[in-house]
Parts: C-alpha cells; sequence; structure tokens
C-alpha cells in the first residue's frame, strides 16, 4: 500500500491531468449566462491556498439500534492551487504529524476530482485505504491495521438552470453569484466499493466484500446571496443504486439508497475570497440482511483565493486551444 508521499506524487500528477481535460472541455461547452444572475472575474491570474481533510469511513449497522463506524486515521492536508484564465493546476501534501498516532497508521491513496462545469459537473473517486479505528468510551480508541478499503468512482449531473445559477461561484469562487438561484439537477454514477479483513473484522466465510453499484440520481441545489459579499450554498441528490457483487451474475441485484450533499460557504471581495465547503457522497451496500455497510467519502476544505489583473509575461506565452 502506498505511503502519504506516493499519495502526494499521485494525487498531483492526476489532479494536472484531470484538470487540463476538464478545462479544455469545458471550453467547448460554454454557456451563455444571465449576467444580472451570474458574474465571471475578468482578473488573469489567481492563487489559491487551502487546507482540506479527505477521508473514506466505512460503518456496520449491526442492527436498528447498533452500528459500529471505522474511520481512517489521515492527516489534514496543505494544498495549492493556480488558475490562469480557464486552466488550473493544484496538488496538496499530508503531514504526518497533523493527526493523532493514538489512532493508528492509515496509509492511503486518496483522488478526488469535484469537476463543476457550467451544464455538467462530475465527481471521481480512486481510493484505496489499509489501518482503521473506532472510538471507544473514554477517548480509547481500538485499531483495525488490516481492514483495507478501496474504492473507484465516477458520478456526473446536468444542471438544467445553468444561466442563473452557478456551481462555480459557490465551490470555485471563480465567479460571483450576483442574486439568489437554484437548480434542478439529474445523472448518475457507476462505482465498484471493496472491503477486506484478515482477521478482526467480519465480514463472511472470504473476509471480503465488494459491490458494483450502478446509480441514477436527482436533486437540487440553492445558492442564496446573503448580501453584496456573503452568500451560502447547499445542495443535495438522492439517487437509487443497482448493486451486484459479480458483472457476470445480473440475478442477484440489490436496489439500495444513495445521498449526495454538498454544502459551501464564503465572502467574496474584488480581488480575494474565502471560503469553506463540504462535499459527501453516502452509499449503502447491503448483501445480506446481516450485513448491511454504509461507505462514505468526503472532502472538507477551507480555502483563500488572491486574484491579479496582470499575470506573469512567461505565462502569457504559452499558447492554448480555444
Amino acid at each position: 500500500m502506498p505511503s502519504d508521499k506516493t499519495s502526494l506524487n499521485l494525487s498531483y500528477t492526476k489532479s494536472v491531468i484531470f484538470s487540463l481535460i476538464l478545462s479544455l472541455f469545458s471550453s467547448y461547452c460554454l454557456a451563455q449566462v444571465d449576467s444580472s444572475y451570474i458574474q465571471p472575474y475578468d482578473h488573469e491570474l489567481s492563487i489559491k491556498p487551502h487546507v482540506y481533510y479527505k477521508y473514506t469511513s466505512i460503518t456496520h449497522e449491526i442492527d436498528d439500534d447498533n452500528e459500529l463506524t471505522y474511520m481512517p486515521n489521515s492527516p489534514v492536508s496543505l494544498g495549492l492551487g493556480i488558475t490562469y484564465k480557464n486552466y488550473s493546476l493544484s496538488g496538496g501534501y499530508g503531514f504526518g504529524f497533523m493527526r493523532d498516532k493514538d489512532r493508528g497508521n492509515t496509509k492511503s491513496l486518496d483522488f478526488q476530482y469535484h469537476y463543476y462545469g457550467r451544464k455538467f459537473i462530475a465527481d471521481i473517486f480512486f481510493q484505496r485505504y489499509k489501518g482503521f479505528y473506532t472510538e471507544e468510551k473514554d477517548d480509547v480508541f481500538e485499531i483495525y491495521p488490516d481492514i483495507k478499503v478501496v474504492q473507484y468512482g465516477v458520478h456526473g449531473q446536468y444542471v438544467f438552470n445553468n444561466k442563473k445559477f452557478s456551481y462555480r461561484a459557490a465551490f470555485n469562487q471563480s465567479e460571483k453569484q450576483l442574486k439568489s438561484a437554484g437548480s434542478w439537477q439529474l445523472g448518475g454514477g457507476i462505482y465498484y466499493n471493496e472491503i477486506q479483513s484478515d482477521s478482526t473484522f467480519y465480514l463472511n466465510e472470504y473476509k471480503k466484500l465488494r459491490n458494483y453499484q450502478f446509480s441514477v440520481s436527482g436533486g437540487y441545489v440553492y445558492n442564496w446571496v446573503i448580501n453584496k459579499n456573503f452568500f451560502l450554498s447547499g445542495g443535495v441528490s438522492v439517487g437509487m443504486n443497482l448493486g451486484i457483487e459479480n458483472t457476470s451474475d445480473f440475478k442477484k441485484v440489490i436496489i439500495s439508497p444513495s445521498v449526495f450533499p454538498r454544502i459551501s460557504a464564503g465572502y467574496n471581495a474584488d480581488d480575494w475570497s474565502i471560503g469553506l465547503s463540504s462535499v459527501i457522497n453516502r452509499m449503502y451496500v447491503t448483501r445480506t440482511n446481516s450485513l448491511k455497510m454504509i461507505f462514505d467519502t468526503g472532502t472538507l476544505q477551507m480555502s483563500f483565493i488572491k486574484r491579479f489583473d496582470v499575470a506573469p509575461k512567461f505565462m502569457k506565452k504559452i499558447k492554448y486551444i480555444n
């Protein structure tokens, strides 16, 4: 399982690749907006230092009144993003000292990418975790170093009211929502989930649970403009997932729900912004009546953005496809 340093290198490389691909894609999907609702920033360059925490946890529903949640001991990470016109690059690093050593050691590779376009949004998950803990009474932690969790997934949705509502204003703060507006959204996703345990966590006779999920989801999101500078945004998508254990056997299909909430708040000045956001994807995986699991994947982020009217000369020499 890769170390934190390996996670940094892979996460940064993939962030660069996906940022470039989706930025190029967005240049062909531009839509006219209502200028009385949405105002793009005219600055050429912006720099975004941010603090974030990414995780994947699992909850075992033992019965209606009893459940146990297994959390990874992942560190808080520091990141830096740079945006020039419509093109962005970002990377981050999780420092080992920014976690509680009493909760065990988690090795992880966690890549999450949340793309907010004008008409479409997309979420990409590529996560591998080993080492979890549960919190007992009196700050006593039970350590499970052998538990492994894997999740791969892609989720996308179409934003219907894209001329008046802006995801970019709420979560990237690359433009400004001038008047409150909301939008319905519709889409779906594909996921692969896997849990393994050597001995301490009982799943079945094979000590392994794997599940493929195919989802259809829809929901609503709203940007509330409190005043000229402050905003609050919230939305949720609810999905119906079809789950199978083997792609060659579609006879044993289990229907389960999923919930995908997003919340953000921030302050926008003319040339700088500060924001706080949370994105959580909850999936229910049921194998039998006695084995019910919940996957929670999330990102919590606090960011500061500084915008500059003119970019350095070397950046202007770079040729982009428009």
